[in-house]
């Protein structure tokens, strides 16, 4: 009986562990057919759209952003204040079209915030341009159109980088124009001074400088402080990656070998066309035939390895001017200006005209063709009146960099402006606030 009863224990535990053996077979199956049929699906990374200065339409021209009594002031203006923008353009089609705008917040690296635009716009989130005049006593016929920043339909609530976004009634957008509005709530000092590595002190800038922030808490200085370091306030060399080197009670000091240098480069080439009478120091001959002004400037010259020469210069800036005109916004005329740089043909890059007359961008319009008969690089570009500064820069496509000394040559002795802007963002917070700014210079390094 023993003996039976502990064969039928045997036989029942043999059919148990097979059954859960099979049954522990079809759920993994399952389970696999299940992971096989179901997954999970890859997130698509979001396209990085850097909000620049742009224009989209051929026929609008001239496109200024400055502060309301002063046509060589950064578009900046102080949050909560009376301060105002200008902002203004032509259009060539002279004829009058119904023009719209409204502002674009953005996080420090002009990339649009996350923010919807009633927490950053106090009032309407646009208003139509209805301030327009037409050109006067001029060859090109053109409409002029400008409007003031803010007004008391729109203002700004934060502080920070914007984009003016300025649309027909189509809204297809034609314009795109960078300002900041800033909230200051620390001080910055710097130094300008020649470069301290050795092989660069003869052709670099140093910019060593320290936040004094006793007015806001940084929590963490690394991640909640960001520095964007500018030359002559262009984009192509801007260096945006510094970290404190020490942090005391209430201040962060930058002051590097290497990270926070700048090429000298050299003193801006200018030319003056605020008369089409007579011909300015840099003017060869003017023309005009028939339907246009043509403006013909000296040879350029190639200047890299030229000793420093002291030039007045506007680093890179230009002025609006009618010599013979009450007022020059619409009494200004256009003319084509023709650069020529007798050089040899450079097979690894592209030669362009770079300055603010360019938005410090490489455009099409500014790009030199080579001329292989007269060995030399030209180009025609619909200017109106003025005063001009410019740089010659080439597009090296084998160091992938903008290169202005390849032309120009580099000095330490050279005069620029040097720009710091700080933007703060705490823990939580959703957008970058400007809460520092300073201008200097190297003028006095000679």
């Amino acid at each position: 009986m023993l003996f039976l009863n502990f064969l039928f224990f045997i036989f029942f535990n043999s059919i148990l562990l097979t059954s859960c053996f099979s049954q522990k077979k079809i759920l993994d199956n399952e389970f696999i057919q299940n992971e096989t049929t179901f997954v999970q699906p890859k997130l698509e990374e979001k396209e990085v759209i850097v909000l620049q200065n742009k224009v989209s339409d051929v026929n609008i021209k001239t496109v200024l952003c400055h502060q309301l009594h002063d046509a060589l002031s950064l578009p900046i203006i102080n949050l909560n204040s009376d301060e105002k923008l200008l902002i203004s353009f032509d259009d060539l089609n002279a004829d009058v079209k119904d023009y719209y705008y409204t502002i674009i917040h953005c996080n420090s690296d002009w990339t649009a915030s996350d923010l919807m635009q009633p927490e950053y716009i106090n009032g309407f989130t646009e208003e139509r341009i209805i301030d327009y005049s037409f050109s006067f006593n001029t060859i090109q016929k053109y409409t002029h159109y400008q409007f003031k920043f803010p007004t008391i339909n729109i203002r700004p609530l934060l502080s920070g980088n914007y984009v003016f976004k300025i649309y027909n009634k189509k809204e297809e957008v034609i314009i795109q124009k960078r300002f900041m509005v800033i909230d200051t709530q620390l001080s910055i000092e710097a130094n300008v001074k020649r470069a301290t590595i050795i092989e660069d002190r003869n052709t670099k800038h140093e910019i060593d400088f320290t936040i004094k922030h006793a007015n806001l808490v940084v929590a963490n200085p690394f991640s909640d402080i960001k520095v964007h370091l500018k030359q002559n306030n262009k984009d192509d060399n801007t260096i945006t990656d510094l970290s404190p080197l020490f942090v005391k009670n209430d201040e962060l000091v930058y002051e590097y070998d290497k990270g926070n240098t700048f090429w000298g480069n050299n003193e801006f080439r200018h030319f003056d066309i605020k008369s089409l009478r007579y011909q300015s120091e840099r003017i060869k001959d003017i023309a005009f035939d028939s339907t246009n002004y043509h403006v013909y400037l000296f040879n350029d010259y190639k200047r890299p390895f030229d000793r420093y020469s002291i030039e007045p210069d506007i680093n890179g800036k230009f002025l609006i001017k009618s010599q013979e005109g009450w007022k020059s916004s619409i009494e200004a005329d256009y003319a084509f200006v023709h650069f020529t740089l007798p050089v040899e043909y450079i097979s690894y890059g592209n030669l362009y005209v770079l300055g603010a007359l360019t938005d410090w961008q490489l455009k099409e319009e500014f790009k030199l063709k080579y001329n292989t008969v007269k060995k030399q690089y030209e180009k025609a570009v619909l200017l109106k009146q003025g005063y001009y500064n410019y740089h010659y820069a080439l597009n090296d496509t084998a160091t992938k960099r903008v290169d202005v000394s390849f032309i120009e040559g580099t000095h330490y002795q050279t005069k620029n402006d040097y720009y710091i802007y700080v933007y703060y963002r705490a823990v939580g917070d959703r957008y970058d606030r400007l809460v520092g700014f300073l201008k200097t210079s190297s003028k006095e390094l000679f």
